[in-house]
Order: structure tokens, then C-alpha cells, then sequence
């Protein structure tokens, strides 16, 4: 299995130096040059470990072998889940389900990658004799999620990015009171999305890059993509009907990419929904065919408070026939004036599989409320978006089962939830003691430079050197 960059000058490369690389060295997204079809086997329920095993195998094989290490990997990681079924299907009304990803460690859908991503990264870089210096940007759930996955391994040092007072503080704490030393979380003035770029600017700088051994654990790596499309062939399974919608809250494209993903390997699923909030830029992209940045706005929901989505580019790949010099040209329209059009056809074979809706604060508020009201269940704003969307679908006459993405726990948004619903949604046992914990910050500008340093200073992979 050989994956190519979305821009076409980096040369392909295997699965073991994707999951190091992160980001091709061209600036694109790594992509599998062919899709594998599913095993047959993958239609038919199954526990949910055996399921990952068959799914992700064509795309492993060449790294950890057809033995049965990269089982035992998988094993471990879904060993950390609060339910056995790992993401359990709730039905909440006709042809409407919800499936639960927040039973991990740091209660996210980032842990069903990261807990195997962490995983991997030990296995080869332990297998290698190599060490690297991980970095990565987060809007609240994929930072808690990366340092609860790699804190105190000996292999890496973990830099996580994440924009000052635009966390909520559940997933502040997550970040900032794990005391392993190997683990620095980093308050950065500014939004995600200069958080983002900040990421994307240190990978693009390859001297720096080579110097630290730059990893990275952001959905821009395609490891963390290839564990997600896991759950939507394993809702296709359990429903069992002949087309699956999915409704996915999201931000940064890439939860709902995974879907497309498993699309493409020939999962049984219909329409996918993206769902956002205010934050809308995947909504006007995919209606009216123009991706144009806009000013970030902050909401109850803010791991979506997204302008920039950098998995789009990956999609942008697809339906621009796999030519990556078309879309470098939109990638530079994209950073000289903010914006770039797909074109009539691309615009056409995008909407082949997606649709997109666009929910206001206060519909999302509403939502909380009638979710609560009509089947009892407490849910967070970043799910409530994804049911509102999808409830829209079918009053405009979509049928057949949707699955809302529950991509976090309520209890991350307590705040939010308790001011909509009346109720204060507890940390499981576990996580009982958060706010006691002290705390580790670093404040930082937003700069590259200040960044850099701060990563020079503390990696033990740059002091070596």
C-alpha cells in the first residue's frame, strides 16, 4: 500500500513513513493511491476489535506484518474503553440513531484514534531505535486525546498547541494537569486556526522539521483518519439496511472524510451530512462551490469553531480527478487572497456525497432541550448539531437510518450544558478528582518562531543533538 501526497510533487510512500511523517513535505495530505475493498466479513457484526483488525489491515500490513502485532496493538488501545462495545448505537426516534464515540479515556471520538495512534508510533519508533518530537494544534478534544495517548513514553516529546480561553475548561484541565514530563500543552493568542498554521508552518520549515524529527498527530495524518472509518462500517454492520446516512458534526473535515473513506472502500452508506455551527465555511463550499475563509466566530461548540478545514484537501483531491497541481493552484489562491473555487464538476461529484446544514446557537440550544425532553438523554452542543442537521434531512425527505456522531461527552462542556438543559453533567470516576489537579501551562505569542524555540528548549530529541 502506497500513499501519495495531495499536491504531487512529494513521492509516495508506505504506511510507516506516513504515520511518522504527517504532513507531506510538499505541504500536502498523505492519501492511499488506491482504495482497498472491504472484506466481506466487515457486513456482518462483530466485536468491534475484530472489525478495526479487518478494516485497517490493507493499509498495515506493510508496516506491522499479516502476523498479529498490530492485533495486539489494537487490542490494547480499544482495552480503554468505558464500553465494551467501544461505540455503542442509541436509537433516539424512526430511522434515527445516535452512536456513542466518548467512552474513551479523555470521553472524545479522538480517542478511538489516538489510543491506537500513540500505540503505533511506540511500536515503530521502539522497532526503528528513533525518537521524534510530536506537535499538534487542537480546538479542545484531539490535544487532551494525544497527551492522555503518548504521556510517558519514552520515543516522543509532545507539543500541543491550543488558542488561549477558547477551550472549555474540562479540556483545558485534560490537557494541562497530566504531569508526565514528555508533555507540554501550549496556551497560544489567537484562534484554532492560527494554531493550525502555526502546525503547518513548522512542518514547511524542513530544517527545522529534520532538526527535532517532526511528527505530527492532527487529523492531517493519515493514521488518524484510517482508525475512524472503523465505526461507520460498524454502524453499516449492526443496522444492516441497504444505504446508512451519517450526520457528522465537524469542524476540520476530517471525522466526516473518514466516512468518505469508508464510502470508498465500499461501505454500505448513503448521504453524509456534514453539520456545522455558525462557523459555516463547509456549508457555503459545498452549496455554492466557493471555499472562502471568514472570521472565526466563538460558540457553545467550539471544537467546531473552524475556518480553515484542512481535510477538505483531501476531498478536493478526489473530485479534482487525483491531479495535485490542481489543487496546489488553489492551495496558493487559498494563502494569497483566502479563498478558492472547487468548479462546477468538482462542486457536482462533492455533492454526490454530501450534503451540508448550517445550525444556529440558538436552534442548537432548542435541540439540547427536545433531546432531553423526548428521550431523556443529556447530550453536549457538538452532538446536538449533528442531530438538528440530520433531523432537517428527513423533514426534506431523506429516509432510510441516519447516525448522529456523538463526538464528545457532555461533561467536556459543562457550562454549556448545565445553562440549557438545568443539569450538571458529572466526570466519570476516573476524572473525579480533575479540578484538584495542578496545572502546567505555557503562554506563548502567536509566532513561529516563539513556537520553535520553545520546542528546541524542551525536546529531549533537540538537546541529544
Amino acid at each position: 500500500m502506497k500513499f501519495l501526497s495531495t499536491r504531487g510533487i512529494s513521492a509516495p510512500l508506505g504506511f510507516a513513513d506516513v504515520l511518522v511523517a504527517g504532513l507531506a513535505r510538499d505541504g500536502g495530505l498523505y492519501v492511499p493511491a488506491a482504495w482497498p475493498r472491504l472484506d466481506p466479513e466487515c457486513r456482518k457484526a462483530m466485536a468491534y476489535p475484530a472489525l478495526a483488525k479487518k478494516v485497517m489491515g490493507p493499509f498495515v500490513t506493510d508496516t506491522f506484518g499479516a502476523g498479529d502485532g498490530f492485533g495486539k496493538l489494537v487490542d490494547s488501545a480499544y482495552g480503554t474503553f468505558g464500553h465494551q462495545s467501544v461505540a455503542p448505537l442509541v436509537q433516539i426516534g424512526p430511522d434515527l440513531w445516535v452512536m456513542e464515540l466518548f467512552h474513551g479515556p479523555t470521553l472524545s471520538f479522538k480517542d478511538v484514534a489516538m489510543q491506537l495512534l500513540g500505540r503505533m508510533f511506540d511500536s515503530l519508533l521502539s522497532a526503528r531505535g528513533q525518537r521524534a518530537t510530536i506537535i499538534g494544534a487542537t480546538s479542545g478534544d484531539t490535544g487532551s486525546a494525544a497527551i492522555e495517548a503518548f504521556a510517558g513514553l519514552s520515543a516522543v516529546d509532545v507539543f500541543i498547541l491550543y488558542p488561549h480561553g477558547r477551550v472549555s475548561e474540562v479540556q483545558r484541565r485534560q490537557m494541562t494537569t497530566q504531569p508526565q514530563a514528555n508533555i507540554h500543552a501550549i496556551a497560544v493568542d489567537g484562534t484554532f486556526d492560527d494554531c493550525q498554521a502555526l502546525v503547518k508552518s513548522l512542518f514547511n520549515d524542513l530544517a527545522f522539521r529534520d532538526e527535532v524529527h517532526l511528527a505530527g498527530v492532527n487529523s492531517i495524518n493519515w493514521a488518524r483518519i484510517m482508525p475512524q472509518m472503523v465505526y461507520y462500517v460498524a454502524a453499516c454492520a449492526a443496522l444492516s439496511a441497504p444505504k446508512v446516512h451519517f450526520s457528522v458534526p465537524t469542524g476540520n473535515f476530517g471525522d466526516i472524510y473518514a466516512g468518505y473513506a469508508a464510502k470508498q472502500m465500499g461501505a454500505s452508506i448513503g448521504e453524509l451530512i456534514v453539520a456545522t455551527n455558525v462557523n459555516d465555511i463547509l456549508v457555503r463550499t459545498l452549496t455554492t462551490g466557493r471555499y472562502q475563509v471568514g472570521q472565526v466566530v466563538p460558540t457553545d461548540s467550539p471544537s467546531m469553531d473552524i475556518q480553515v478545514a484542512s481535510n477538505f484537501e483531501r476531498l478536493l483531491f478526489d473530485v479534482l480527478g487525483r491531479h495535485g497541481d490542481d489543487v496546489r493552484r488553489r492551495m496558493d489562491q487559498l494563502s494569497q487572497s483566502g479563498g478558492f473555487d472547487l468548479g462546477a464538476d468538482a462542486l457536482a461529484r462533492a455533492q454526490a456525497d454530501f450534503s451540508a446544514k448550517r445550525i444556529d446557537q440558538q436552534t442548537v440550544r432548542d435541540e439540547m432541550k427536545y433531546v432531553l425532553d423526548t428521550c431523556g438523554m443529556v447530550i453536549d452542543p457538538h452532538t446536538a448539531v449533528g442531530i438538528h442537521a440530520a433531523r432537517q434531512r428527513q423533514r426534506e425527505g431523506l429516509t432510510g437510518p441516519i447516525v448522529c456522531l456523538a463526538t464528545a461527552h457532555p461533561a467536556k462542556f459543562p457550562d454549556a450544558v448545565t445553562a440549557v438543559t438545568g443539569q450538571h453533567p458529572d466526570l466519570p470516576a476516573r476524572m473525579a478528582d480533575l479540578y484538584q489537579r495542578p496545572e502546567r501551562i505555557t503562554h506563548l505569542s502567536n509566532s513561529a518562531a516563539a513556537i520553535a524555540g520553545f520546542i528546541r528548549d524542551h525536546a529531549r530529541l533537540a538537546k541529544d543533538h
